[in-house]
C-alpha cells in the first residue's frame, strides 16, 4: 500500500441546504437551517475527494477523528461548499484542515484525521463483527 501523501492535497464538495438536510429533519435541532450532521459528512466528502487519484487500488480512507467548530447557520436555498487540505501526512494517517462557506461567509473551520486502509481486510474486520 502506498503511503506517500505530501501535504497541499486538496479537495472540495458542494452540496444545496434543503429540507433533507436541516437540523429539523435529522434531529440535531428544530430550526431548518443547514444540520451540523451534515456539515460533517461535506467536510468528510472533501477529504475523499482530495485522495481520489491517489489511493492504490484496492485501498480506501476512513474517517477516525473530526474536530469542527459550527459558527454561522445557513438557510435552504444556500450552497455550501467544503474544502479539505492536506497538512500532515504519517504513514497511513492522514490529517486535514476542513472549512466550509456558504454564499454569504464562513460557517466551518477544523481539522479532520483519516487513515488509508485495505479495503478488502477493513470489510473482512467489520463482518467479522457479526459472528461475534
Amino acid at each position: 500500500m502506498d503511503t506517500t501523501f505530501h501535504p497541499g492535497l486538496a479537495g472540495s464538495a458542494s452540496v444545496q441546504v434543503t429540507s433533507a438536510n436541516t437540523a429539523q429533519a435529522l434531529g440535531s435541532g428544530l430550526v431548518p437551517v443547514f444540520a451540523t450532521p451534515a456539515l460533517v459528512a461535506l467536510l468528510e466528502q472533501a477529504a475523499v475527494n482530495a485522495l481520489t487519484g491517489s489511493l492504490l487500488p484496492g485501498s480506501t480512507s476512513v474517517g477516525t477523528h473530526i474536530d469542527v467548530r459550527h459558527m454561522a447557520a445557513t438557510p435552504v436555498g444556500m450552497m455550501v461548499t467544503a474544502t479539505a487540505t492536506l497538512v500532515e501526512a504519517d504513514g497511513r494517517r492522514l490529517c486535514f484542515e476542513v472549512a466550509a462557506r456558504d454564499d454569504a461567509e464562513p460557517i466551518a473551520e477544523g481539522i479532520h484525521e483519516r487513515v488509508v486502509v485495505d479495503e478488502q481486510r477493513f470489510m473482512d474486520r467489520v463482518e467479522g463483527k457479526r459472528a461475534g
